[in-house]
């Protein structure tokens, strides 16, 4: 039996390790409705309207359509209830935050000469949070079947080749602590004998070595297997939480320009930074009778992950005044080409216990931080088509419809053997999706009403991972001149399969997750 406590604090750069997975890429390839209050509250159809901060996120083209300068924030707030289902028991978790996720300003210059049909030019900032990412997850249920020493002995067997993780990586040699080892596993490996071998599967295999989940068949073998000290014959009652916090930002510079006010081009180049903790506890406890040997009959299993990094795309798009009711739409979003950073930490705490023998327990917390190379990570583009009908000065209709193939989602380097794997996996298992996207605003002389509609399809071909999401929206606007207050609210839900690791031992909850949105925005006109 191994006990350890370990107090050392220590900071490590791995070199090759990575621990990225599908989930993270959806992260940041998926975006949120977010914006202005009147954006929202018409369900983000602006693709052909322009005339507002927030339609240049869906069409650049629509900072000309402004007649005057302004000036826009807006302060939102978001209520997210994820409610799981894990084999039959049912939780739920709320999360409440506050957010000014939207300024900007946009500026009109009209050309005087009245010989050129070029009638203008406009320039725009605009800063959004396009996903906000406060949320929490909790889930908990009795698994007949599998634990997590499972996942713990998958890395342990099959992390070297194929072939079992050496035991001179999971077991310390006399006068090595386990900082020590932990350490050299993140920033040596692989290695020219284990090429491999990578650092994050061999850090996991001596978590769960030094922690007793799981033990040698021959501690004299170098090469030998591995079992799970985690007994059969039991129910696993197990909780997962998951808390995070953070935003993912772009900041948009704009331009545009009006062609005898029938045709409008614009331009955006947008700056991205993201700042994302995520922090995850892993609980299991077991029933199954005990016996003369020692087994696990509760541990719990702890990730902090910090993911922080910049990035960059543009934007091209046109929108045409084909007659004083209808307008037409086209843009393309490119790929968004990310620079991030991850850091993560880990922490295993396990209780072991034998008839008429004290509990002892296991404390493997090496306090070192994974610092992993910054890797890249593309998102795949987006074709937005757009139509608008206005009703003179009394009302419209706008329609957007964007497509997106998640498939060409990409982690960069792709000659790394990992990602070149994980990136093959996405173009498999992802697909290329639609969205729809409906708005309706009704004037009456200063009040606005508007109401909005969207449907994004899954971006998995299975729709069950991430399912489609289905969001209403509704708001009011009154014009107080050269000032304007806008209020919105907007809903969506969406259901997801969420497994809690990511091999061995691959259970998960069915998650249903609401969003109930309340945003204020405030407009000056300059």
């Amino acid at each position: 039996m191994k006990k350890y406590i370990f107090l050392l604090a220590l900071g490590f750069t791995a070199s090759v390790a990575q621990s990225q997975e599908i989930s993270d890429a959806m992260h940041y390839a998926q975006d949120n409705l977010n914006g202005t209050a009147r954006f929202r509250a018409m369900g983000g159809a602006f693709g052909a309207l322009g005339g507002d901060l927030s339609s240049l996120n869906v069409n650049p083209a629509g900072s000309a359509v402004f007649t005057n300068n302004q000036m826009t924030l807006t302060l939102s707030n978001f209520d997210t209830k994820n409610k799981s289902n894990y084999f039959g028991s049912t939780t739920s978790e709320k999360n409440n935050s506050f957010d000014l996720n939207q300024a900007g300003a946009v500026f009109v210059f009209n050309n005087k000469n009245p010989n050129s049909n070029w009638k203008k030019i406009s320039l725009g900032v605009n800063y959004e949070n396009i996903k906000n990412f406060d949320n929490g997850f909790f889930s908990a249920g009795t698994n007949p079947n599998n634990s997590i020493g499972d996942y713990f002995l998958s890395y342990a067997n099959n992390s070297n080749n194929g072939a079992p993780v050496p035991q001179e990586f999971v077991n310390t040699n006399p006068g090595e602590s386990i900082s020590d080892l932990y350490s050299f596993l993140g920033s040596n490996l692989p290695n020219n004998q284990y090429p491999n071998l990578n650092g994050f599967a061999a850090q996991q295999a001596f978590l769960g070595y030094q922690g007793f989940i799981i033990d040698a068949v021959d501690e004299t073998n170098n090469n030998s297997p591995y079992i799970s000290n985690v007994p059969n014959g039991g129910d696993y009652y197990q909780e997962n939480s998951i808390y995070s916090t953070g935003y993912n930002g772009k900041l948009s510079f704009n331009a545009a320009t009006s062609y005898n006010d029938k045709l409008y081009i614009g331009l955006n180049l947008n700056s991205h930074f993201t700042d994302f903790h995520k922090s995850s506890t892993f609980f299991e406890e077991n029933n199954a009778p005990l016996t003369n040997d020692y087994t696990v009959t509760r541990l719990s299993f702890e990730n902090d992950l910090y993911t922080y990094g910049t990035g960059f795309s543009f934007q091209l798009g046109a929108i045409a005044k084909v007659s004083d009711e209808i307008r037409l739409g086209l843009a393309y979003e490119s790929s968004t080409w990310y620079k991030l950073n991850d850091e993560l930490s880990q922490r295993l705490f396990a209780v072991s216990s034998a008839t008429n023998a004290d509990d002892t327990n296991d404390v493997v917390n090496p306090q070192i931080v994974n610092i992993y190379e910054p890797y890249k990570l593309q998102t795949p583009s987006k074709l937005t088509g757009s139509f608008a009908y206005v009703f003179g000065k009394s009302g419209l209709i706008s329609v957007d419809y964007a497509i997106k193939d998640y498939s060409n989602t990409k982690f960069k380097p792709e000659n790394d053997p990992y990602f070149n794997d994980l990136n093959n996996d996405m173009n498999s298992i992802l697909d290329t999706t639609g969205e729809l996207r409906i708005g309706a605003e009704y004037k009456i002389d200063a009040l606005s009403l508007r109401a909005g509609y969207r449907y994004e399809q899954s971006p998995y071909k299975n729709s069950v991972t991430i399912g489609d999401l289905t969001g209403y929206s509704a708001g009011l606007g009154y014009s107080f001149g050269s000032t304007k207050v806008d209020l919105a609210y907007s809903y969506a839900k969406r259901n997801s399969q969420q497994a809690f690791f990511n091999q061995g031992f691959t259970d998960g909850a069915s998650i249903e997750s609401i969003n109930n949105n309340v945003s204020v925005t405030l407009l000056f006109e300059l």
